[in-house]
C-alpha cells in the first residue's frame, strides 16, 4: 500500500504511524465517511476486531477527527476536521 492510498486523516501527530495502524484507520475513516455507526457496526463493515476499532477510534478522537454521540453504545461520527480531506 502506497502512502497515497491511506486516508489523509489517518496520519496522527501524537503517535508513531505504522502501516498496520494507517491501514486500520483508513478503513475506519472510509466507513465513517459513508455513515456514522457504533464501534460494533464499524468492526463488522471493516473486518477489523472490535478492540482494534475502539483503539483507533480513541486515537482519532484525541486528535478531534471523530467524536462520539449518545451514551453507552456510542455512535461515532466524523467531526468537521475529520470530514475535511487534506489537499494533495
Amino acid at each position: 500500500m502506497l502512502k497515497a492510498e491511506y486516508h489523509p486523516n489517518a496520519f496522527l501527530t501524537a503517535i508513531r504511524n505504522t502501516r498496520k495502524g494507517l491501514r486500520s484507520r483508513t478503513k475506519i475513516l472510509q466507513t465513517l465517511e459513508k455513515s456514522s455507526g457504533t464501534a460494533s457496526s464499524i468492526a463488522k463493515k471493516t473486518g477489523l476486531t472490535y478492540n482494534v476499532v475502539m483503539h483507533h477510534l480513541r486515537l482519532l478522537e484525541a486528535e478531534e477527527i471523530v467524536r462520539r454521540k449518545g451514551s453507552k453504545r456510542f455512535v461515532w461520527e466524523l467531526t468537521g476536521l475529520g470530514q475535511k480531506r487534506l489537499a494533495n
